[in-house]
């Protein structure tokens, strides 16, 4: 785990505890410790008053580390051990990216719920399968698209649009630019098979907060590219794409995500996003303001009342995982509907195709 800022796959927000349970009403354990996000996860999950009682991985080495950090999780001989556990409310894990679709169907077919990193899958029927082992269970499958939930001055935004401080969102541009640091990835960072390709990877974040901005339901995607212009040495790595959509409800978006954050950046990533609406403006610098301040959380907002300028690190707190908990106690829907977060998934998953059969064409 790692609040250091130039470390992209460790870096674990943290914030204040806020419970919304009692201890011992929320059990909750952890599996599958491939990509550093689970910290971000475990550390959302326990601020909001979660009781971590679990940790599994096949490799031992992760496991020890884990319990490292998180002293109260009790090592688990399997996956299968935690799912036995009848007190065991919901699995989080953050799998290799390619297995992360069937571990999740097998948790909610053992009556969990299931809180999975970002990208969610790697192809379409894994995605079909899963929502039809959650329309047959009933359980949820939840994903931790951490560059809106687990940033402020993202989450404030939301809050904004839902005020009508910019009127209706028309169009939303993301710029998700990621530190490489290639010697720190493990293998299957570089295997197209296992990671998706980067707009079905990181690009899930961009199509995931432009369909929550623009409260669009489903959008069709009108033009993606993919393709390695850097690193001939990782020749499956995707180093930088880009994609636009068209919302259901007409409102654009336009993103790209890339590798090539340099090493005198204070971050792993420039991260930004502008929202356009028919009577105002939001831009996000969301992990640093370039040459001024290294802290994040940054919103710029535009209106007819002026221009504001909102430093939000530490005051906006991640209600996401306090509201997910009691979604899964009460079997509702306040924090993500399943259909945004499955719709979100979707459309990444068109979007790599498209790039992918542009490049081959």
């Amino acid at each position: 785990m790692s609040t250091e800022k130039s470390d992209g796959m460790n870096y674990a927000p943290q914030g204040v505890p806020k419970p919304v349970v009692k201890p011992g009403e929320f059990p909750f354990a952890v599996a599958h410790l491939d990509h550093g996000h689970i910290f971000g996860q475990t550390n959302g999950l326990l601020e909001a008053g979660a009781d971590l009682k679990w940790v599994y991985d096949p490799d031992p080495a992760k496991v020890a580390d884990f319990i490292k950090k998180y002293p109260i999780a009790k090592p688990a001989r399997s996956l299968d051990e935690i799912l036995d556990d009848s007190s065991i409310k919901l699995v989080a894990a953050a799998a290799i990216p390619c297995d992360r679709g069937p571990i999740g169907c097998k948790v909610m077919e053992a009556g969990k719920d299931y809180f999975t990193d970002k990208t969610p899958f790697t192809t379409l029927d894994q995605l079909a399968q899963a929502r039809a082992v959650t329309a047959r269970t009933g359980r949820k499958y939840m994903v931790y698209y951490s560059e809106r939930l687990h940033v402020e001055c993202a989450m404030h935004a939301g809050t904004l649009i839902g005020q009508g401080a910019v009127g209706r969102v028309v169009q939303v541009v993301g710029l998700g630019p990621h530190r490489l640091n290639a010697p720190s990835r493990p293998a299957w960072f570089f295997e197209k098979a296992k990671y998706g390709g980067i707009l079905c990877d990181i690009g899930s974040h961009q199509i995931e907060q432009f369909l929550f901005y623009t409260g669009a339901t489903d959008a069709r995607v009108t033009h993606a590219l993919a393709t390695n212009f850097a690193n001939p040495n990782y020749s499956e790595l995707q180093d930088f794409g880009e994609a636009s959509l068209v919302a259901d409800n007409g409102a654009t978006n336009h993103f790209r995500v890339d590798w090539f954050t340099p090493a005198g950046l204070r971050t792993w990533g420039d991260g930004r996003t502008f929202i356009l609406g028919t009577e105002g403006y939001i831009e996000l610098r969301k992990y640093i303001d370039v040459a001024r301040q290294p802290e994040g959380d940054h919103l710029y907002l535009v209106n007819a009342d002026g221009e504001q300028h909102l430093e939000l690190k530490g005051k906006v707190g991640f209600p996401f995982f306090g509201q997910l908990i009691l979604d899964c106690l009460n079997r509702t829907e306040n924090a993500m509907t399943q259909a945004h977060a499955f719709k979100a998934a979707e459309l990444c998953l068109l979007a790599q195709s498209l790039a992918d059969r542009s490049l081959c064409a």
